[in-house]
């Protein structure tokens, strides 16, 4: 599952072996006002293996981790995200008392400069023309909801099953918020696409553990 905003385009590094197969999620149109646990059980009737392993980046690892409550599952691995609400960075929990998150001009998605350092984090305006490819979702009624899903997000407890996988220097949920256990490698918020290298070595065998 792809982050906020993302195309599965995002995982067109990877290279997994013959024994995987994968099934590309994209995101669907949210219903005005739908809960976060509502989309996810519709998001469920998507996934067409027993059993799966759900790899979610960013918010798409939130997203993941809501489907797990509704499906059985074999590992959840979130990329460049948080398994708990106690993980959001401050700015985000302060939106959610505040309702501040509501108040943006959620119509700047269209501006392609802004919505890619919205969903890949800063030091993204060189590469802009690189991943303007991986931003599908330009609408701003998604991303409105998008937001406010992220920043209400209440979850607790998370699963015994779940991989974190993180960069040391992610600029969207900066790794000195998150709690232990996580796979720390080098990288910012977009590692699933800059460290492919890195998950096509060591990400099969952590699946198959």
């Amino acid at each position: 599952m792809p982050g906020m905003a993302a195309s599965p385009k995002i995982f067109e590094y990877l290279k997994f072996p013959t024994n995987f197969q994968i099934h590309l999620l994209s995101w669907i149109p949210p219903i005005k006002d739908e809960p976060l646990s509502v989309y996810a059980k519709r998001m469920c009737k998507r996934v067409i293996h027993k059993n799966p392993i759900l790899l979610g980046v960013s918010f798409g690892g939130i997203l993941v981790q809501e489907m797990a409550k509704y499906v059985s599952v074999n590992k959840i691995v979130i990329v460049s995200s948080i398994k708990s609400k106690e993980e959001l960075p401050l700015p985000m929990k302060m939106a959610k008392r505040t309702n501040a998150h509501k108040l943006l001009p959620t119509q700047w998605i269209e501006n392609i400069d802004n919505l890619a350092i919205f969903a890949f984090g800063k030091g993204i305006k060189k590469r802009v023309a690189l991943y303007q490819r991986y931003l599908s979702e330009r609408n701003s009624e998604y991303l409105d909801w998008a937001i406010n899903a992220l920043v209400c997000w209440d979850q607790i407890k998370f699963s015994k099953k779940l991989v974190h996988i993180h960069g040391d220097s992610d600029s969207v949920f900066p790794i000195k918020n998150l709690i232990n256990p996580i796979f720390k490698i080098k990288g910012g918020h977009a590692i699933i696409i800059t460290e492919s290298i890195w998950f096509n070595k060591e990400l099969p065998a952590l699946l198959q553990k």
